[in-house]
């Protein structure tokens, strides 16, 4: 007899389920003529030291994604503690995302949130396909660290804080 009491075959049981598993949380961001475009995954796994890669994964029903993956650079920020509604507001579906969100680009086109724990400027190295979402890989190319600043976490449905 198998210990599993449920199954796969219900995506809110999956979703619920995968929940378990806590997340940080980044923001993926570039100019598109001159605008900020940016969007949130809290899938990112570093990969690889040489080359220097790290991927997130991106649902293929994504608007931003397209936008995203023609532009040369990428900026990568993994969002920080207290950092709950500029998640929200990069992971809303229409209207200014960057309303009231602080940012910076550099001459490469690359968005960086203010606050963050961790800059990665990066741009697309490899995509493969992953169910319904699609796996990016993206090279190094620069990095800013804050290794003290404790992570936004993203765990059962909601924000959490790291213990100490």
């Amino acid at each position: 007899m198998s210990p599993l009491v449920a199954t796969p075959a219900d995506p809110a049981v999956l979703r619920q389920a995968l929940g378990c598993f806590p997340s940080g949380v980044t923001a993926l961001c570039a100019l598109d003529a001159g605008t900020p475009v940016g969007m949130v995954a809290s899938t990112f796994t570093p990969v690889s030291l040489e080359p220097p890669l790290v991927s997130v994964c991106v649902q293929d029903t994504s608007s931003t994604w397209p936008k995203l993956r023609k532009r040369g650079r990428l900026g990568l920020s993994v969002l920080a503690e207290g950092q709950d509604t500029i998640c929200r507001s990069l992971a809303g579906r229409g209207g200014d995302r960057f309303a009231d969100v602080g940012w910076e680009a550099y001459e490469d086109g690359s968005v960086y949130v203010h606050g963050s724990g961790l800059w990665l400027g990066c741009s697309l190295y490899a995509e493969f396909p992953g169910g319904d979402h699609t796996i990016v890989l993206l090279e190094i190319h620069g990095l800013k660290a804050e290794p003290d600043r404790a992570p936004l976490v993203f765990h059962g449905s909601r924000f959490r804080r790291l213990a100490v």
